[in-house]
């Protein structure tokens, strides 16, 4: 893959975006590719990173990264591990890949790699949509001295595992458990017992098949990512999302196909299905053709598996990929935190509970904003409705930091500053 932007075609971004690399080769093995704004060579602004998901990309900022620049910030948004023209990462076939590579510990220190180069030791703002919400999240939960307030969208933060407690203690020592010996009983179990069986869509992305799938789409995959954007968005009345009230096969069965696949169909043959009788250029409002080019071109360009080993990484049930986080069982965030999604959006639901322990599990929650006219795709979909929430956010923070260094009584403060969003 090439290394400067001369070697690919330009990306149609907006005025005052720049395209460009930052090399991370020597620390984290990355050549990274950015957008970026508001940088000043005279003043060093605040620095945002903004994390995109899948699938999609540094690009999906697109809309957000000029409007934040204008308002004093230098902003940066990369093409994460696996992503679009970021080059350095693993990434030969599936049965060779070390997921090491993908675990959520080294994605942060890709972050932290990437910061330093940028010539900065601290992040104003991480804010992260989607898998990039698992960055925005986590990075600050590891190292708030970096990363000194974050936003989540449209997948809330849940707290890292906990190994067992109080296990007692025992005579004798245990027999050593076989792996091999028998199948370990799974939510996909429970899936697959339903009628019509299912299967989650991050344990589906996790398997052999599920990048060619993706990138063989029998409907091609310009009208494929059109539908996967389409059933995702606003734009499909029969997103209605609820809470769930429990981690289990038939409260799971309630989100809609895209999510718990029928068991023996493929992501591009759910959405086919869904997509009949719907209006595919509904969604040209916020991601018109060209936009979508963008998509397809780089899809075509890497293939999937990169994007997708990063959920491989969250469900492998591999001994290191399960104490992976272990080491931060019962932290809490505590830089502020606030949670941006839209309405219309079943990821704000599909880990049942999270919402709900924000407060549990950060220690300065500013609350969430949920945006009218928006599915999962929220600052592409409402870009402006986004911005106005992300500037409360920071301006909010900024208020309370000026009231601590004037000697204020911040922490009061910050305890209303909580209910910023209801």
């Amino acid at each position: 893959m090439p290394k400067d932007t001369t070697s690919l075609p330009p990306l149609p971004l907006p005025s005052g975006v720049n395209s460009s690399y930052v090399d991370c080769s020597s620390s984290c093995g990355l050549t990274f590719h950015i957008l970026s704004a508001g940088k000043d060579e005279n003043v060093k602004k605040p620095l945002i990173l903004l994390m995109h998901g899948f699938p999609e990309l540094a690009f999906s900022w697109r809309n957000l990264i000029p409007k934040l620049a204008a308002k004093g910030y230098y902003v940066v948004a990369p093409d994460q591990r696996g992503y679009g023209r970021t080059i350095g990462y693993d990434n030969r076939s599936y049965d060779k890949v070390d997921l090491r590579e993908f675990t959520i510990t080294n994605l942060i220190r890709d972050l932290v790699c990437l910061v330093y180069a940028l010539g900065y030791e601290k992040v104003h703002c991480i804010i992260g949509h989607d898998f990039g919400g698992v960055s925005s999240a986590t990075a600050p939960l590891i190292r708030p001295d970096i990363f000194q307030s974050c936003i989540q969208m449209s997948h809330p933060h849940h707290a890292p595992p906990t190994p067992p407690f109080d296990v007692g203690e025992e005579t004798k020592a245990p027999l050593e458990a076989d792996p091999e010996a028998q199948h370990v009983h799974t939510i996909q179990d429970d899936l697959a017992a339903l009628s019509p069986p299912r299967k989650h869509y991050k344990w589906y992305n996790s398997t052999a098949p599920a990048a060619d799938d993706w990138q063989y789409a029998p409907q091609g995959m310009r009208d494929f990512l059109r539908g996967y954007f389409h059933v995702k968005s606003a734009d499909w009345a029969r997103n209605q999302p609820q809470p769930l009230s429990g981690w289990t096969a038939s409260e799971l069965a309630k989100m809609p196909e895209y999510y718990i696949l029928p068991l023996h169909s493929t992501m591009p043959e759910a959405v086919e299905s869904l997509m009949e009788n719907e209006d595919a250029h509904a969604t040209r409002r916020w991601l018109t053709d060209g936009d979508l080019a963008v998509y397809v071109f780089e899809w075509q360009r890497t293939g999937f598996q990169g994007g997708l080993n990063w959920y491989r990484a969250q469900t492998s049930q591999t001994a290191f990929q399960r104490a992976d986080m272990l080491l931060f069982a019962g932290r809490k965030i505590e830089v502020p935190t606030c949670f941006i999604s839209g309405e219309k959006d079943w990821g704000n639901y599909q880990q049942p509970g999270a919402l709900d322990k924000y407060e549990a599990s950060c220690s300065d929650f500013r609350g969430a904003k949920f945006i009218k006219g928006a599915g999962h795709w929220v600052q592409q979909e409402q870009p402006e409705k986004v911005m106005e929430a992300v500037v409360a956010f920071l301006r909010d923070v900024e208020e309370g930091r000026r009231e601590e260094a004037a000697g204020g009584n911040g922490a009061g403060r910050a305890g209303r500053r909580r209910k910023l969003f209801g």
